[in-house]
């Protein structure tokens, strides 16, 4: 996790995420190179690490050999949390990490956090990134003897519902302060005067956004 967005962001969706999920830790940095935690866990042999960057020869869920490459290790899958800016500084800082296996999607999917703006419309954000990676998983077939590559009975369904009950608690905070209910809080409030509309998907837990395979 970049500096700025565990600074700023105390709940941001890398955090909801590291709270939904058991096993997993935020590492906060900007040089990993030395970072004696992160360290121990790409060098540990239990583990086969990834990085979570898209490439030609990326592991995915349908690519042939994946589970064979993992064997009976477990699947140590790294995410870089931050802005998209941030997230090359990261890069850039951490020529390493590109150097590790990567993985990434077979789905092309969109994301439902209508209350910020991405730079790309397949850009999405960190849980929703933890949600479908694990989905996708779920459904890679293992050989007879080796664990599966997500542990039996983890149920990914919890992150979205909490990804969803914030967007909405955002959206209606917004149309609170537009009321007047609520003080204005950043110095270009004013420009926002315009109420939202809350969709259905957040109101009733429906299936929240759209994957074009």
């Amino acid at each position: 996790m970049h500096p700025k967005e565990a600074k700023h962001q105390r709940t941001g969706t890398g955090r909801l995420s590291h709270i939904a999920l058991k096993d997993s830790e935020i590492l906060v940095g900007l040089d990993f190179s030395k970072d004696q935690r992160f360290n121990e866990l790409i060098n540990d042999p239990q583990y086969f690490p990834v990085m979570m960057y898209p490439g030609e020869d990326a592991w995915t869920a349908k690519r042939e050999g994946f589970a064979e490459a993992v064997g009976n290790k477990t699947l140590l899958v790294i995410l870089i949390d931050a802005t998209w800016f941030c997230s090359r500084k990261l890069i850039e800082h951490n020529p390493g990490l590109l150097k590790l296996p990567r993985c990434s999607f077979t789905g092309d999917y969109r994301s439902i956090f209508t209350f910020k703006r991405e730079p790309r419309p397949e850009y999405i954000s960190t849980i929703e990134t933890c949600y479908y990676f694990i989905k996708e998983l779920q459904t890679v077939q293992t050989a007879e003897g080796q664990k599966p590559l997500v542990k039996p009975g983890i149920n990914p369904e919890p992150l979205m519902n909490v990804f969803r009950k914030m967007i909405k608690d955002q959206l209606q905070a917004e149309n609170d302060r537009i009321e007047g209910r609520l003080p204005n809080v950043f110095a270009h409030d004013w420009k926002y005067t315009k109420k939202r509309a809350i969709p259905e998907m957040f109101q009733d837990g429906s299936t929240s956004s759209t994957n074009k395979e």
